[in-house]
């Protein structure tokens, strides 16, 4: 699994936040997508990598902008994961 975070700036309100996981949920198949217009990212958890200009593209394709990308590799924590070694 990967996750991406994108700074994102433009956001203002909640459902600024909907806008951007809408566009992102169409464009790619992910498992998880989380938007904060106060922390001014956008955080995506997909099963397999996606491409970082593209999600750059999308973003921008809402009327915001993606500022920067980051990708890295992300491992789901569940409630014993800090027993499993």
């Amino acid at each position: 699994m990967m996750k991406y975070t994108v700074t994102v700036d433009g956001m203002q309100c909640g459902m600024c936040e909907a806008h951007v996981n809408e566009a992102v949920r169409k464009a790619f198949s992910v498992k998880k997508v989380q938007s904060s217009h106060s922390k001014k990212q956008t955080v995506v958890i997909t099963d397999s990598p996606i491409d970082q200009q593209e999600l750059q593209a999308v973003i921008n394709n809402t009327g915001y902008t993606a500022l920067a990308v980051s990708g890295e590799p992300y491992e789901k924590k569940g409630l014993f994961s800090a027993f499993r070694k």
